[in-house]
């Protein structure tokens, strides 16, 4: 295990990366916010800074991006997507090239959309990526952090499911409905939901920084992905509303015209993830049932 003392957080205004940044602080590891705002946040520097900003840092966690689920899908919004990823991981990449002494890793944040659609069936990481746009967007994010690997920087391609937090993120979008009383699953409910509550989160992601046996994909979810419906069934026990029996194609017609292909890829498709290396390697889950982590955050 490595002792982390300066870590470098690009992305670190978000919902991880707030959590995390508290974390590491608590710890007494030294983070440095590298943000396109810097002044916007006490503490955070310009990407102007590179590469000396990572000079001396013992680790580089990249959570950059911009929001996937914030608006939708055209044409132009995509290429956003995609390019804030591409560009901001392989600016990292280039400016760890100029030193003479780099960083020794480099955790990138990836996503589950990497394997696309599964149809129920398990994933682990050896699974190959699948089809549509999150699929794309997470190879080419991948490709670009393992340009690192030439450099002799340990490379952890983190592929986060849906992140649970009360304070931002999925859940208060997929809880307001259910508090209106409007809640329902999404198209047939069968599609997998594979989740991971922030606590653990945040704690795989310094696991991953320290912990040199971590190397290559890493799927960041609890061991217990659920279906869609189980998942609202969950919640609206958890905030004691009824759930409203609306026909599938109902829902299904609705996010499409509503979201298009954001709404299809996020909502009405999904996949069963299991966290198989991080469980091979000994890290544990707190919440490892959908149940418990929506207890503790209402």
């Amino acid at each position: 295990m490595t002792d982390l003392k300066r870590v470098v957080l690009a992305g670190g205004t978000g919902l991880v990366g707030r959590h995390l940044a508290e974390a590491l602080t608590r710890k007494g590891v030294q983070v440095t916010l590298l943000s396109r705002n810097p002044g916007a946040t006490a503490g955070a520097v310009g990407w102007e800074a590179l590469p000396g900003v990572l000079e001396g840092a013992d680790a580089v966690i990249n959570l950059a991006g911009e929001g996937i689920a914030d608006k939708r899908w055209t044409p132009s919004r995509k290429s956003a997507i995609l390019a804030s990823r591409i560009d901001a991981t392989a600016r990292l990449v280039n400016a760890m090239g100029a030193l003479p002494s780099p960083p020794p890793v480099l955790v990138n944040a990836s996503a589950v959309g990497f394997y696309g659609p599964m149809d129920g069936r398990p994933v682990r990481e050896d699974q190959p990526s699948g089809k549509g746009f999150l699929a794309k967007v997470c190879r080419a994010w991948e490709a670009a952090a393992d340009a690192a690997l030439p450099l002799g920087i340990r490379v952890v391609n983190l592929r986060l499911g849906v992140v649970l937090a009360k304070d931002g993120g999925a859940l208060p979008k997929m809880a307001l409905p259910v508090k209106l009383f409007q809640g329902t699953r999404l198209g047939h409910g069968q599609q997998g939901l594979s989740w991971i509550h922030i606590d653990d989160l945040v704690r795989l992601i310094i696991e991953a920084a320290s912990n040199p046996a971590y190397q290559g994909a890493v799927n960041a979810t609890s061991p217990f992905p659920v279906t869609n419906e189980t998942f609202t069934r969950a919640l609206a026990r958890r905030l004691h509303r009824p759930l409203l029996p609306v026909p599938a194609f109902v829902t299904r017609t609705a996010l499409t015209l509503l979201f298009g292909d954001m709404g299809k890829e996020m909502l009405l498709e999904g996949s069963f993830v299991y966290p198989a290396r991080a469980q091979e390697l000994g890290f544990t889950f707190t919440h490892e049932r959908v149940e418990d982590a929506l207890a503790g955050l209402f």
